[in-house]
């Protein structure tokens, strides 16, 4: 009999947990579509979203982990930096501009995120051209070396240091490539 009420407890709570779910999601607003831009059915507008706020993770204390996503991130960062366009629009300056803000908010590592939220506040996103945000970039990278009393990186080989990986740059490997074996 016990098995019986348990049984029956669930099975209304399952059917009342699918009820609201019903309820909140209905099915004529789906949560994720795949449908084009060009739809006939106009989608409503989201709303804009807020880039500025406050640090969202906890800080880390795992030194080997810390370290291992800094590295990472700046390789990313840099590689990034290194693919932007030479002469970009203002919807990519501004699509840069907003990745950094939001990264200084998702940042894993709380700690970092509040340090580098400063670091934009002081140091604005240079998002002219390639080269201007590799060399902000640069600067900022070494801004936390600095505080982590890490060496610092000369700027002017930046470039260099992070190929974007682009046609352009293989191109370039080919060819030194194949003057070095003549």
């Amino acid at each position: 009999m016990r098995r019986t009420i348990i049984a029956l407890f669930l099975t209304c709570l399952c059917l009342a947990l699918t009820a609201s779910y019903v309820i909140v999601y209905p099915r004529n607003q789906p949560i994720l579509t795949m449908e084009s831009s060009s739809s006939s059915s106009p989608s409503p507008q989201p709303a804009t979203p807020s880039f500025q706020g406050h640090v969202i993770s906890a800080k880390m204390n795992n030194a080997t982990i810390k370290a291992e996503l800094g590295r990472s991130t700046w390789k990313l960062l840099h590689t990034m930096a290194a693919q932007f366009p030479d002469n970009p629009s203002d919807e990519e300056r501004d699509a840069l501009t907003h990745y950094f803000t939001l990264l200084s908010r998702l940042y894993p590592c709380g700690e970092c995120a509040a340090h580098f939220q400063l670091l934009l506040e002081r140091y604005p996103p240079q998002t002219s051209s390639k080269v201007a945000v590799s060399q902000w970039l640069c600067a900022i990278h070494n801004k936390v070396n600095e505080r982590l009393g890490k060496e610092v990186f000369d700027c002017a080989d930046i470039q260099e240091k992070y190929q974007c990986g682009c046609e352009a740059d293989q191109k370039e490997e080919e060819e030194d490539s194949t003057h070095s074996n003549t």
